[in-house]
């Protein structure tokens, strides 16, 4: 039987950057929605066996991870909600290390290019009025420190962010879809939708995100969870 794991207590919250500069995070990357990971395992009966080796090799203590099976591959997501806090804590780093040790055991390589969060973003001039029909229409709750955000308690489904304006925009769509990439592949989903027949409407706020818009005008922004690291070359030749 394969030893458990200990798992430091967390000490308190850490920034997505923090995450990703701390050794032994290579197989992660965090999004919208906490710190993602993909390992491609090849078929159902894999990555049950993965998934039963992530339980039995690395001890939890109350913080377990969101598991994806599928037949390809399984999707783990590390994220806290509580009422207080919603993200990422310095325990999740240790866990991160942990279960990818695991796959490095069992042989099962990580994907990073294959992970991302889809968030709705809608333009509100009073979000305290909009939010509660929302909240009720899903079965949504309040993201902790956030009156503005709405997150799937059970973590399955997209969340919904309600961004304040100060005057009605008539010509512009008030509803748009945020896609949560890995920093290191933004520009080439960004070079993608371009491709598609897009168009960059702002890149003011790069590397942390870009506002795209379809051929009529309709808007998406694909955002890298605050990332302030260098730009990626590739960014920059796309935004030019």
């Amino acid at each position: 039987m394969a030893a458990m794991t200990e798992i430091k207590t967390p000490t308190g919250p850490i920034r997505p950057q923090q995450f990703h500069e701390a050794a032994g995070t290579e197989d992660w990357r965090v999004l919208g929605e906490g710190a993602c990971a993909y390992f491609r395992t090849g078929s159902f009966a894999a990555g049950a066996r993965f998934v039963r080796a992530i339980d039995e090799e690395v001890r939890f203590e109350g913080h377990h991870p969101d598991i994806d099976l599928r037949p390809e591959g399984v999707t783990v997501r590390l994220i806290t909600l509580t009422e207080t806090y919603y993200g990422l804590t310095e325990q999740h780093l240790d866990l991160a290390r942990q279960i990818s040790a695991v796959a490095r055991r069992a042989g099962i390589e990580a994907d990073p290019a294959a992970v991302h969060a889809v968030q709705v973003t809608v333009d509100a001039l009073e979000s305290a009025t909009v939010t509660p029909f929302w909240r009720a229409l899903l079965g949504y709750r309040e993201r902790a420190g956030s009156a503005e955000d709405l997150v799937d308690p059970r973590r399955r489904a997209a969340a919904f962010y309600f961004q304040p304006m100060d005057a009605p925009r008539p010509q512009r769509n008030r509803m748009h879809v945020d896609v949560w990439v890995p920093y290191d592949l933004a520009e080439a989903r960004i070079a993608a939708a371009l491709a598609a027949g897009g168009r960059l409407v702002s890149d003011e706020s790069a590397p942390s995100h870009w506002v795209l818009a379809d051929p009529e005008g309709n808007e998406a922004c694909v955002g890298t969870c605050g990332w302030t690291g260098p730009r990626p070359p590739a960014a920059a030749a796309v935004a030019g």
